[in-house]
């Protein structure tokens, strides 16, 4: 299976990416800056060095052709303000997928956030509510598109070593999540069409990875 990964130097990514090169699959990650290439070599992906934010739809397509999935996993960051929030959060991912389109690759998947349901949430800072906007206009796009879409919402990310145990379901409580748990649901949604046109919320929990994906 050849993947295209978008945000391909992130740290969910960089994750992801050892465990596809780990099952002999080719990881192709999509970064901003050439020093970060490096990194992706090291962990058994392609890296191209492609601007998101200053791309159109023909360059990002060029690279996604022949690929058996997309996964965008691309954010702005903490400290990166408002307008990258919307320029990365949505309008990158609203570009990623207009290229899968035109490139022909059906499986997508987005990563999004927890909360991106209810943007509005008076109990976060205006600066996470915005996120949340960002997220939730990328939602929306994806979901009016003619893909096989699945929409990842984890909760809060935590570098703690993955568990291998979550709770996956249409809706959840808040709670944290290891990128290592989330990489590993992401491969496991690659392996899943039935979960296309879902959108997922994720958190750790009591179930193996493989039985929370297949009792969906």
């Amino acid at each position: 299976m050849r993947v295209v990964i978008a945000g391909g130097h992130g740290q969910i990514a960089l994750r992801l990416e050892r465990l596809l090169a780990a099952r002999g699959d080719a990881a192709v990650g999509i970064v901003r800056n050439p020093a970060h290439a490096a990194d992706l070599e090291a962990a058994g992906a392609e890296a191209v060095v492609l601007d998101l934010e200053n791309s159109d739809v023909d360059a990002v397509a060029e690279v996604l052709k022949g690929a058996d999935a997309a996964i965008f996993a691309a954010g702005a960051g903490p400290g990166s303000g408002t307008a990258r929030k919307d320029t990365v959060d949505r309008g990158a991912a609203a570009l990623f997928a207009d290229a899968a389109e035109q490139a022909g690759v059906r499986r997508h998947v987005q990563v999004g956030s927890i909360g991106a349901d209810n943007p509005e949430n008076p109990e976060g800072t205006e600066e996470f509510r915005h996120y949340l906007r960002a997220k939730r206009a990328a939602e929306d796009d994806l979901k009016a598109r003619d893909l096989d879409w699945t929409i990842l919402r984890p909760g809060a990310l935590t570098d703690d070593a993955g568990t291998g145990l979550v709770l996956l379901a249409e809706r959840t409580d808040r709670g944290p999540i290891p990128r290592d748990d989330v990489a590993a649901v992401l491969v496991g949604l690659l392996d899943a069409p039935e979960t296309a046109r879902r959108t997922l919320t994720l958190i750790s929990g009591e179930t193996a990875i493989a039985e929370a994906i297949s009792a969906l």
